[in-house]
C-alpha cells in the first residue's frame, strides 16, 4: 500500500459510493451485507473496499472470525465517512426542497422528556410562518441526542450533555431544569398510600431509561445515596412513549420529567406518589457543535426555544 497519500490523491480517488460501502460495512460488519446494502455485488464490494484502503495506505477493516472490526485508523476514518454522508444527505434535501419551491430542512435532535410543551409550541410557531420548512425532530435520551449532533445527523439538540468531556466538542446553554415525579397507574395498589419511601418501591416493577441516560444515572445515585441496591425488575426503555403505555397497562413505577406526565396527572390516568426524587437532576438546553455557523432556520428555532423556555419558567 501506498503510505504517503495527499489529499489531492483521496479527492481523486475517493467517492461517495466508497463512504457509503464503509458506513455499511461499519454497521454489518460484514462484505455481503454491506454489499447488499449498497446494491452492488459481494465481489465489486470486495475490489471497492482495497481501493479505498490503497487509496488511505493503511487498513480499514481486520478480517477475522467475528467478522469485520474498525482498526483503529478505521474507526476516525468512518466517523469522517458518516459526517460526509450526513452532510450530504442534508445537502440533497435542502436542494430538493428548492427545486420544489419549499425552504430548506431543520433536523432537530430532542429528549422527549424535556418540556416537550416548548418543544412543540416552538415548532408550531416555526411551521406556521415557514410551512415549507422540512422540519425533522429525532432521539429520546440525551446520550442518543448527543451521538445525533457527534454524527451530524442533527442541525441542533434540546438534551443534556451526558460526559464531563464533551464540552470540547459542543456548546451548551441551559434553558430549564426540570422536576421528576415517581408515577404509576391510577388503579395502582399503592394509590393513595402515605407515607411511601424508595424503600418501599425497589420490591415492584419498574420501568426506567437506559444506563447511560442522565436522568437513570440520577435515579441510581439516589439508590447509592439512601443505601439501596437497584430493583432487580427492571424495563429498560429509551421511549416516552412506550414507557406511559407500560405504565398503564402494568404495576410498574416510573420516574419521568413532570412535563411528560402533567396532562396524564389531570386525565387521572396516572398518580404521583409522595417522594420527593431528581432534585440535583441537571437542567437541560440547546446543544451545538463548537465553531460551527448554523443556517437562518436554526438560529430562528433557537430564538423560539429560548421565546417557550422563559415563558414556561415564568408561568412556573
Amino acid at each position: 500500500m501506498n503510505e504517503n497519500v495527499s489529499p489531492l490523491a483521496l479527492v481523486n480517488r475517493l467517492k461517495f459510493k466508497h463512504l457509503a460501502l464503509l458506513v455499511a460495512l461499519d454497521d454489518a460488519r460484514n462484505l455481503h451485507q454491506a454489499a447488499d446494502a449498497i446494491n452492488v455485488a459481494q465481489p465489486s464490494a470486495s475490489r471497492m473496499l482495497s481501493d479505498i484502503e490503497e487509496a488511505f495506505g493503511f487498513l480499514l477493516f481486520e478480517r477475522n472470525a467475528r467478522g469485520m472490526q474498525p482498526t483503529p485508523l478505521g474507526t476516525a476514518t468512518l466517523a469522517y465517512a458518516r459526517r460526509s454522508l450526513a452532510d450530504l444527505t442534508r445537502f440533497a434535501a435542502d436542494l430538493d426542497s428548492k427545486r420544489r419551491g419549499g425552504h430548506g430542512q431543520l433536523t432537530v435532535g430532542a429528549i422527549m422528556g424535556a418540556a416537550p410543551d416548548v418543544l412543540a409550541m416552538a415548532v408550531t410557531e416555526l411551521k406556521s410562518e415557514r410551512p415549507l420548512l422540512n422540519v425533522r425532530i429525532l432521539g429520546e435520551t440525551s446520550d442518543q441526542v448527543v451521538q445525533l449532533l457527534h454524527r451530524r445527523e442533527v442541525d441542533l439538540a434540546l438534551g443534556r450533555l451526558t460526559t464531563p468531556l464533551q464540552h470540547n466538542d459542543f456548546d451548551f446553554e441551559p434553558l430549564a431544569r426540570e422536576a421528576m415525579r415517581l408515577v404509576v397507574r391510577a388503579s395502582h395498589s399503592l394509590a393513595g398510600k402515605a407515607p411511601l419511601s424508595l424503600d418501599s418501591l425497589i420490591a415492584w416493577p419498574w420501568v426506567l431509561q437506559p444506563i447511560t441516560s442522565p436522568a437513570r444515572g440520577l435515579f441510581e445515585e439516589e439508590l447509592a445515596r439512601a443505601g439501596l441496591s437497584s430493583p432487580s425488575n427492571v424495563v429498560e426503555c429509551a421511549s416516552i412513549f412506550a414507557t406511559l403505555q407500560l405504565l398503564q397497562n402494568s404495576d410498574a413505577v416510573a420516574m419521568l420529567p413532570e412535563s411528560v406526565v402533567r396532562d396524564y396527572l389531570r386525565a387521572h390516568l396516572l398518580i404521583e406518589l409522595p417522594i420527593e426524587i431528581g432534585k440535583s437532576l441537571s437542567g437541560f438546553g440547546l446543544l451545538r457543535r463548537k465553531h460551527e455557523t448554523l443556517s437562518e432556520p436554526a438560529e430562528y428555532f433557537i430564538a423560539l426555544l429560548r421565546k417557550y423556555s422563559a415563558a414556561s419558567l415564568t408561568a412556573g
